[in-house]
């Protein structure tokens, strides 16, 4: 049977067989190194933010603001919480909150904000004396 090709792309094999390990191949190197460098840069952060002092400042809860990623079909839904506070010279930032912190904060409180670099400490609420 000389001369006779298999049917295909190519006479010595399938472009199929020839791509598609190379296909998944790239993905896999893909996929890990997006892993390894979201792993790096939380290190990083981490290492920044045990570099940098603990601050107590004035401060009042501006605005707060919830983010819900998953639960669409037999998935589970997480929520992440955050609070933005002002201080006295008029910055603004952002914090990752607990939810039982979330639900105890509200919008115009005023109190000392503590934090390390990007790392939300706490936040103690000046008591004010109510009379009756």
């Amino acid at each position: 049977m000389e001369g006779f090709e298999e049917p295909g792309f190519g006479g010595s094999g399938d472009l199929m067989f020839d791509i598609v390990p190379i296909f998944i191949g790239a993905v896999f190197v893909i996929v890990i190194s997006i892993f390894v460098i979201v792993i790096v840069k939380g290190i990083s952060q981490w290492n920044s933010n045990n570099k940098q002092p603990v601050l107590s400042v004035a401060a009042e809860v501006v605005t707060k603001r919830s983010e819900v990623t998953g639960g669409s079909n037999d998935t589970s839904a997480s929520t992440w919480y955050y609070v933005t506070f002002e201080v006295e010279s008029g910055d603004r930032m952002e914090f990752h909150v607990k939810a039982q912190e979330y639900g105890t904060l509200v919008e115009g409180d005023r109190g000392t904000l503590t934090f390390q670099g990007t790392r939300y400490l706490g936040f103690e609420r000046n008591r004010q004396s109510q009379s009756l």
